[in-house]
């Protein structure tokens, strides 16, 4: 700008003006000016050799190390999980003994949907972290776009929502246990409300592009049968997203008699614990909203017959379908005598129970996994701990097979309206479902992966006998 041409860089070894890694610092004479910049530069050069730093290299040299920082986060983490332990400690404390477990079941229903969703994030986020290290082409397998979150974004929404969660169920205690219903009342309808705001939010702001992927995504699990003619019209995606759906059919569940207590008014108070009153356990809607995942993914089945004429979803269908007997006998309990339950009802309960927990099992081992040989999900492109631990290991198999054998027959209770008065068992249970799936992801992924490898190396294969017969008949052509 000022007629210089010149061009001079500070030494590359100098620690004040770049760091590890990075590109050495280049100043243009002819931007800085005349001799007194060549001075200004001397200058910092013979203070860097004098151990004198001057502002600008203290500007530079005061950034921590990227280790230095995540140390620093773990520490302030660690001492809020200790302040709001310490306080909802306190606050329990100071309620009557007659009132503090209905209490708790209270603030637990409340928040243990969120927190199940917090805790279903962070095993996502490994799923990615795998599927990443293994370079399994994840974004394509779910037809994600370019920008799809990455594990390091789904574990830093994760963290957040681990921390917000919990304040806000610390808040909802303290308040209470101090008097302040009121303000108590609020914590739990604040925070759904920011949620409802967070997903719907128009603006380009928190990953808008994936909030708008997954309502769309959503809004085609709920009408299926409204997408257009084509089969790429219900993706693996919307399969995908529908069978976590049904593992979350309690959350869901919970999630419902939350929001009817907050439009009832009946929250921070004890006026809900009537069995039978609209919000009760006895409520009609709660075996509804337990039933509508596997309605969702009966009718995405069906959808899928419809384009395809496969007759195996048919079979996936039927598999759904089992489930609802399994909801609707386990409700009637509190609607029948009980000695109609006892010898009619509970026998068809127990029946229905086993071949739904029994046809789903089949229906993992034999269609949703490919067991056929030693899985590749676990073999990482570089050397890592568990990859040694995982890949190629028998008891990985029987450990999946066991595992998934008996928490498809636990998720039964969790099915079961009439089992539900013990709120920590079925929040176990719930949370190990989660785990359940979790692994199951694993599977399920490798399975659509080898699917798409095998239909590419036969199109690759027929491609290429395609151009040797092109080269042979031009051959032929040029003989003749």
């Amino acid at each position: 700008m000022f007629g210089g041409g010149l061009v001079s860089s500070v030494p590359g070894n100098s620690p004040h003006l770049r760091k590890s890694g990075s590109r050495p610092v280049v100043f243009d004479i002819g931007e800085l000016g005349n001799s007194g910049d060549e001075g200004f530069l001397h200058s910092l050069e013979v203070n860097e050799m004098k151990g004198v730093s001057s502002p600008l290299s203290s500007a530079v040299a005061i950034m921590p190390s990227p280790i230095v920082m995540w140390r620093f986060k773990v520490l302030l983490f660690f001492i809020w999980g200790f302040i709001c332990s310490k306080i909802g400690w306190d606050s329990v404390m100071r309620m009557s003994v007659d009132l503090r477990d209905l209490f708790l079941y209270e603030a637990f229903l409340y928040y243990n949907p969120l927190l199940l969703v917090t805790m279903m994030v962070w095993l996502w986020g490994v799923n990615l972290w795998v599927f990443s290290q293994t370079n399994v082409n994840y974004a394509k397998i779910f037809e994600l776009e370019q920008n799809h979150l990455t594990y390091q974004e789904i574990w830093k929404s994760a963290t957040w929502m681990t921390i917000i969660v919990p304040t806000s169920m610390t808040a909802y205690l303290y308040l209470y246990s101090h008097g302040e219903v009121s303000l108590a009342a609020s914590q739990p309808v604040l925070l759904y409300a920011a949620v409802a705001m967070l997903l719907i939010f128009p603006f380009d702001i928190f990953y808008l592009s994936t909030r708008y992927f997954f309502m769309r995504t959503l809004w085609r699990i709920v009408f299926p049968l409204q997408a257009s003619s084509s089969l790429s019209a219900i993706s693996f995606a919307d399969f995908f997203l529908a069978d976590i759906l049904t593992s979350m059919s309690k959350v869901l569940s919970d999630l419902e008699r939350s929001v009817c207590r907050m439009v009832h008014r009946q929250v921070a108070t004890i006026a809900w614990f009537e069995a039978d009153s609209v919000c009760g356990s006895h409520a009609v809607a709660i075996p509804v909203v337990l039933v509508l995942p596997y309605i969702f993914r009966l009718f995405q089945c069906l959808r899928q017959y419809k384009d395809s004429g496969e007759k195996t979803t048919l079979l996936n269908a039927l598999k759904y379908s089992t489930a609802i007997p399994v909801i609707f006998l386990s409700a009637l309990k509190y609607h029948v005598f009980p000695d109609r339950w006892t010898n009619i009802y509970r026998p068809l309960w127990l029946l229905s129970s086993v071949l739904n927990s029994l046809y789903s099992f089949y229906w993992d081992v034999t269609r949703d996994w490919d067991l056929s040989g030693f899985t590749r999900i676990f073999k990482f492109s570089k050397p890592n701990i568990f990859s040694h631990l995982l890949y190629g290991r028998k008891w990985v198999y029987l450990w999946v097979i066991g595992s998934n054998l008996v928490l498809r027959c636990t998720w039964t209770y969790k099915l079961s309206a009439h089992l539900r008065h013990n709120y920590l068992t079925v929040f176990a249970i719930t949370a190990l479902e989660m785990i359940r799936r979790f692994q199951w992801v694993f599977f399920r992924v490798e399975k659509e992966w080898n699917k798409m490898s095998s239909k590419t190396d036969v199109q690759l294969s027929m491609s290429n006998t395609s151009n040797e017969e092109d080269k042979l008949l031009d051959s032929n052509n040029y003989h003749v």
